[in-house]
């Protein structure tokens, strides 16, 4: 889906990130069928992009990351439809669970309900200071059930329960403190702090994150005994690589690893 047959998701690319923005800042980036359908397609291309390192989600102006479904629209993009056994943010859930590339959530200002979830899906995140935080569903008679999958893997329960079932906003530093972002900063540096992060993401092997991001989501599926016999298979593989005999071969040399690209998929 092209960015002119869907102008509710802008794309663009600096260097090797690629960065999405939800852009409807008069509906403070609320989540449609056709903001999922852009951000999911963004990401499935992606994913057989191997000159890509990063993939930054954010939303258009400084109001909102996304303050959730636009309910002015309904509730169809968190449905199921007739034709589908699955919702709009089911099968985008799925879609970058699957991709092998670090997202990185720019929350630009209120993240809450639906935009909870997009953030939890993200890999890492950082936040301006004026960002507000929640799961208001309960006040409008709704749970916010389907980001649930991905809050319960990283947030302490107590906390999580604290959102779901008061309803209540929170600040970033409070956000920050229950694990949601990695980090707060002034508005006026949130663009150059999200690049220092692509930057040292970018240090990284790229075939090794690609395999690290498949193997941690994999192993929260695994009880202890799985877990250990796949995590020792998977290392095997990883020490064969041609990336980690170049990253053993550039720390005994004391330079800087020239990676390769990872091959297409």
């Amino acid at each position: 889906m092209s960015e002119a047959s869907n102008p509710e998701v802008r794309l663009e690319r600096r260097r090797d990130a690629l960065w999405v923005w939800i852009n409807r800042p008069a509906r403070r980036n609320a989540i449609t069928a056709a903001v999922l359908a852009g951000i999911e397609s963004a990401v499935q291309s992606s994913a057989d992009d191997p000159g890509l390192r990063a993939i930054v989600l954010t939303g258009t102006g400084d109001k909102a990351f996304c303050a959730g479904a636009d309910l002015t629209e309904g509730t169809a993009a968190f449905q199921p439809r007739l034709q589908h056994s699955t919702t709009d943010f089911g099968r985008l859930a799925r879609v970058v669970r699957a991709c092998g590339i670090p997202i990185i959530a720019r929350v630009n200002g209120a993240c809450v309900a639906g935009g909870m979830g997009l953030l939890a899906m993200c890999d890492l995140g950082v936040a301006a200071d004026h960002a507000r935080f929640g799961l208001p569903e309960v006040k409008v008679g709704v749970f916010p059930m389907q980001v649930l999958v991905f809050l319960r893997a990283m947030m302490h329960a107590r906390h999580l329960n604290e959102l779901c079932l008061t309803g209540e906003l929170i600040g970033a530093a409070r956000a920050a403190e229950m694990g949601l972002v990695n980090e707060i900063v002034p508005l006026t540096d949130l663009d150059a702090r999200v690049d220092a992060l692509v930057e040292r993401v970018r240090a990284g092997s790229p075939s090794a994150i690609r395999r690290g991001k498949q193997v941690l989501a994999r192993m929260q599926m695994m009880r202890f005994e799985q877990a250990l016999a796949f995590a020792e298979a998977q290392i095997a593989l990883a020490a064969s690589s041609t990336d980690a005999e170049e990253g053993l071969r550039a720390f005994n040399e004391k330079r800087q690893p020239r990676w390769l690209k990872p091959p297409d998929e």
